[in-house]
């Protein structure tokens, strides 16, 4: 195994092989919305903090930098992780039976943007009701009746799971 290791990164040295991004082109079949909710929960959480920092404290700075790098890294996965529900797993019938899908995926997208660009409760929370909402209708495309418990987060607020 060691001389084929040796023998394909030689060739990708000479002739570089294209690079393959995927969640699961297999395809896996296992989609779940929840790490697109946590992120928005966490978007939250980071607005929350940032709002809440003391602005003349000595480490003012390095706070407002981390929360808001989480801020963002985390916006970004909600993005990336609705990309995966839309493009993978939700098919033309979902979109036909569940017709306010796509425009809730695009103001996902949207609030996913915004909420990198700004430091925005109001667009923080909406982008997590947006994901909510999302996460309904995946379980509803499953044959399960979705509900929303308390998050045990400190944001508060609900998370959407099957019952």
């Amino acid at each position: 195994m060691k001389f084929l290791n040796t023998i394909l990164n030689g060739i990708n040295k000479v002739k570089k092989f294209e690079e393959a991004h995927a969640h699961c082109d297999v395809p896996c079949g296992i989609y779940d919305p929840h790490l697109a909710q946590l992120s928005a929960h966490t978007v939250l959480r980071m607005v929350n903090l940032i709002n809440d920092l003391d602005k003349n404290a000595e480490d003012y700075v390095h706070k407002y930098t981390r929360y808001t790098l989480v801020k963002e890294e985390h916006a970004e996965k909600v993005k990336h992780e609705i990309r995966i529900l839309w493009g993978d797993y939700f098919k033309p019938e979902h979109a036909e039976q569940f017709p306010e899908l796509q425009d809730l995926v695009w103001k996902a997208m949207k609030l996913g943007s915004k909420a990198r660009q700004e430091v925005n409760e109001e667009a923080a929370r909406e982008l997590l009701d947006t994901v909510q909402k999302i996460a309904e209708i995946f379980w509803k495309s499953k044959g399960m009746e979705p509900k929303r418990i308390p998050a045990p987060y400190p944001t508060g607020g609900k998370l959407v799971v099957p019952q």
